[in-house]
C-alpha cells in the first residue's frame, strides 16, 4: 500500500480509502467486519463514513453505518489509533435530520457529539461538510442552467462560513475532531473557506471529496489545481460511477440487490444512453489491456495528478478484492493515451 499526506496535515493516508455507505442496508455487521479486517490487512488506514449513512438515506437507515463501525471499534479498541476515521455532517434537505435544516456551527457541534456516540470513539480524525448550504453542482446538477449562483450573496455566504467554522473550531479545541474537510464543493467554495478562515483566524479545510471517475471528471483541472495550490487533499468518491464502470448495468441490466436497483434520492441520473456507450468502450479497452473494467477505472483514478486517496466501496468481498487489485496496476503511457481518447469522446455522458 502507498500513502499520501492528507493536505496540510501531518497525517499519511492510504491511497485507498474504505467507503462504508452500504453498511446497514446492503451489508450486515458481519460483512463490515470482514471488509474492515481485510482492508487493514492490505495496509488501508483510512475509513470514510457519514451520519446520514446507510444509503439510500431514510429515517430507518440514518446513523446505521456509524453504529456498525462503532460496534467494530468497541470490540477492537487497540486498533483505533491505527485508523484515520472520517465522517460527515449532513447538508440540508433530509427532514429526519435536523428537520432538514442547513449546516450551522451549533449543528456541527450536536452532530459531532451524536457521531462520537454512535462510533464509540473519543475523536474523529476528519470531519466533513457533506454538501454546502448553497446549491451544489453535484448529483447531476453540473449542466448549465440547472442552478444559479446569483441566488446567493457573497456577504451572506461569508457569514454562513464564519458560523460553521466557529463551530468546527470549538470541536477541534475540545479534541472531538482533529481536522475538517469539504465535500461536493466548488473551486470558489474552497477558496472562500480559505479566505474566511484566514480573515477570522479560524481552521482551514484540509480535504475535499467530490464525485470523480471516467464518467464524471469535471474537477479536472480546475478543482484539482485549486487543491494543489491550497494544499487541500483531493478524495474522489464514486470512482466507479456507482458501479456503472464495472459494466454490470450495460444494456439496461439491473442485477438484483445492486445499487441501481434501490431507490435514489436524485433518481438514476447516471443511467443514460451516453453512459451506456461510454461504458461499452471502457469495458472493451479493459479487455484489450487484460484487466477488469473496475481495475481499469480505479488504476486510472489513482494515477490522476492531484488525487490523494480514492474512496471505494463494495457489497461483496470479491468486488472489494477486485477493487484493491486496481491500485496495484500502473498504466503505461500508451494505455493512458488510449483512455484519454475515450475521455474526449465521452466527455459528459450524463
Amino acid at each position: 500500500m502507498r500513502y499520501s499526506k492528507l493536505g496540510s496535515t501531518p497525517l499519511e493516508v492510504s491511497r485507498v480509502c474504505l467507503g462504508t455507505m452500504t453498511w446497514g442496508v446492503q451489508n450486515t455487521q458481519a460483512d463490515a467486519d470482514e471488509q474492515i479486517e481485510y482492508s487493514l490487512s492490505q495496509g488501508v488506514n483510512f475509513i470514510d463514513t457519514a451520519e446520514m449513512y446507510a444509503v439510500p438515506p431514510s429515517p430507518d437507515t440514518f446513523g446505521k453505518t456509524e453504529l456498525i463501525i462503532g460496534d467494530w471499534l468497541a470490540r477492537n479498541p487497540t486498533k483505533r489509533s491505527d485508523i484515520i476515521l472520517a465522517s460527515k455532517i449532513t447538508g440540508s434537505g433530509l427532514p429526519w435530520i435536523r428537520n432538514g435544516g442547513e449546516i450551522t456551527g451549533a449543528a456541527v457541534e450536536a452532530s459531532v457529539d451524536a457521531s462520537l456516540q454512535r462510533l464509540q470513539t473519543d475523536y474523529i480524525d476528519l470531519y466533513q461538510l457533506h454538501w454546502p448550504n448553497r446549491t451544489s453542482p453535484s448529483f447531476g446538477r453540473h449542466h448549465e442552467g440547472m442552478w444559479s449562483f446569483e441566488n446567493y450573496q457573497k456577504e451572506a455566504v461569508e457569514a454562513d462560513f464564519v458560523d460553521i467554522l466557529q463551530g468546527l473550531q470549538r470541536c477541534i479545541e475540545s479534541g472531538k475532531i482533529k481536522y475538517f474537510g469539504l465535500s461536493n464543493e466548488t473551486p470558489w467554495g474552497i477558496q472562500m473557506f480559505m479566505r474566511t478562515a484566514e480573515k477570522y483566524g479560524l481552521p482551514k479545510p484540509v480535504s475535499i471529496q467530490n464525485e470523480f471517475s471516467l464518467l464524471m471528471h469535471k474537477d479536472w483541472p480546475y478543482t484539482l489545481e485549486t487543491c494543489h495550490y491550497e494544499d487541500v487533499a483531493y478524495l474522489p468518491w464514486s470512482p466507479l460511477a456507482t458501479g456503472a464502470l464495472s459494466g454490470k448495468y450495460l444494456n439496461d441490466a439491473m442485477p438484483e440487490g445492486s445499487r441501481w436497483s434501490l431507490s435514489h434520492r436524485h433518481g438514476l441520473f447516471r443511467q443514460t444512453p451516453g453512459t451506456d456507450d461510454a461504458v461499452k468502450d471502457y469495458v472493451a479497452l479493459a479487455k484489450a489491456f487484460d484487466m477488469t473494467p473496475s481495475q481499469l477505472a480505479l488504476a486510472w483514478c489513482d494515477q490522476v495528478e492531484g488525487v490523494t486517496s480514492t474512496i471505494i466501496g463494495a457489497t461483496t468481498m470479491d468486488q472489494l478484492k477486485d477493487n484493491f487489485s486496481g491500485f496495484e496496476i500502473t498504466l503505461s503511457e500508451d494505455q493512458l493515451a488510449a483512455i484519454r481518447e475515450l475521455l474526449k469522446r465521452h466527455s459528459t455522458p450524463f
